[in-house]
């Protein structure tokens, strides 16, 4: 019979050569859990199978549980490959998992050092490629559902990934604007345009962010460099006579007004502005041709009878002899009376008319209306 003898450690040899056998089992069993899960996500990537899939899912599983093989950077590269397949070819999650696919893919992902990536270009692209298609399908998912910083939290992780064919800075603009995050947006919207390539349409979206945001200079600044790129387009050059118009900024308006009304000719509220704007820098004539346009569009409209009556007033007031004055001055004001009676401008001018004119009969019953209305 033979002796036990122990070592200098004073372990039982036999028992340490037992050890020995179970973690030579141990290894060989993930190795061999590692190789089948390896097997089937190839058979996976060739047939589409989501079998084959789920079964390189529960071999990696395996592989994972011992401790030694969960820090292994092969292991964590095809468990990235597995679970971001999961993610974005399992959309309806026939396949069970305790957490998000996506979660678990980065949980892996994360434990494989930089330098470590260098051996698995190919591996990580497209590992990359899976989570980016993940991503967008959830962004998708809560648009639907009008969850916008939900989508915008999607896209975020996109573009983190630093995808070249997936550039989603446009949707991010959109959804930092819609989630009210509007120097986000601002920035997004800046570098889509700084690419050089930028449709008009960044720029009125831009131009309205700076709107919400109170900023009327950048809002210049974005649509003069719009008119400098799309010298043609109407909704640029109709924005900036807007946000001039609203500065009352006449003299910035009467130099392109002209164009805006080729693309719109029969806009009213158009003919009325340029013929205000141009009144208001001394052009009288082209202010006069304006408004009597409006007033062929639309004959009842006020302000145009009441501005067009009062340019030829201060004629009539200027030459008492100026008869063509006199009598355009007196049809328009009394017509902008008729359209409303008790505006005080229409009466204050009718006073004047009928003072100059010598009408004294029809200046006292203005006076007098002009007296009740200013004890009301």
């Amino acid at each position: 019979m033979l002796k036990k003898t122990k070592n200098k450690l004073g372990l039982c040899l036999p028992a340490l050569v037992s050890g020995l056998l179970l973690l030579g089992a141990v290894q060989t069993s993930a190795q061999s859990n590692y190789k089948e899960s390896s097997n089937s996500f190839a058979r996976y990537t060739k047939s589409g199978d989501l079998k084959n899939l789920a079964n390189a899912k529960k071999f990696i599983d395996e592989t994972y549980k011992n401790r030694r093989d969960s820090n292994s950077v092969r292991v964590n590269v095809l468990r990235a490959m597995i679970y971001s397949s999961i993610a974005y070819a399992d959309s309806t999650g026939t396949i069970k998992n305790p957490n998000d696919p996506i979660d678990i893919t980065y949980e892996s992902v994360n434990k494989i050092r930089k330098r470590d990536w260098e051996n698995y270009a190919s591996e990580s692209n497209y590992i990359k490629q899976n989570l980016a298609a993940s991503h967008i399908y959830k962004a998708k998912k809560a648009l639907e559902k009008k969850d916008y910083a939900g989508a915008y939290e999607s896209y975020l992780k996109v573009k983190d990934l630093n995808i070249r064919n997936y550039d989603v800075t446009y949707n991010l603009a959109l959804l930092a604007s819609q989630t009210e995050q509007y120097d986000a947006a601002i920035r997004y919207y800046n570098d889509l345009l700084g690419k050089g390539d930028a449709p008009v349409e960044y720029y009125l979206e831009l131009a309205e962010i700076h709107k919400r945001n109170g900023d009327n200079q950048a809002i210049l600044n974005t649509l003069h460099e719009a008119r400098t790129k799309f010298p043609e387009n109407k909704q640029v050059l109709l924005n900036l006579i807007q946000l001039f118009a609203q500065n009352n900024e006449y003299k910035a308006i009467a130099p392109i007004i002209d164009e805006a009304i080729v693309h719109e000719p029969e806009d009213i509220d158009l003919n009325y502005l340029a013929g205000y704007a141009n009144e208001n820098v001394g052009n009288i004539e082209i202010a006069k041709r304006y408004y009597a346009k409006v007033l062929q569009l639309a004959p009842n409209n006020y302000e145009a009878n009441l501005a067009l009556g009062l340019i030829f007033l201060n004629n009539f007031l200027q030459d008492s002899d100026n008869v063509e004055a006199q009598y355009q001055a007196q049809n328009l004001l009394l017509k902008a009376n008729e359209i409303r009676p008790y505006d005080v401008n229409a009466l204050k001018s009718l006073s004047l008319y009928y003072e100059r004119s010598g009408d004294l009969a029809q200046l006292d019953r203005v006076k007098l209306l002009l007296n009740q209305l200013s004890n009301n």
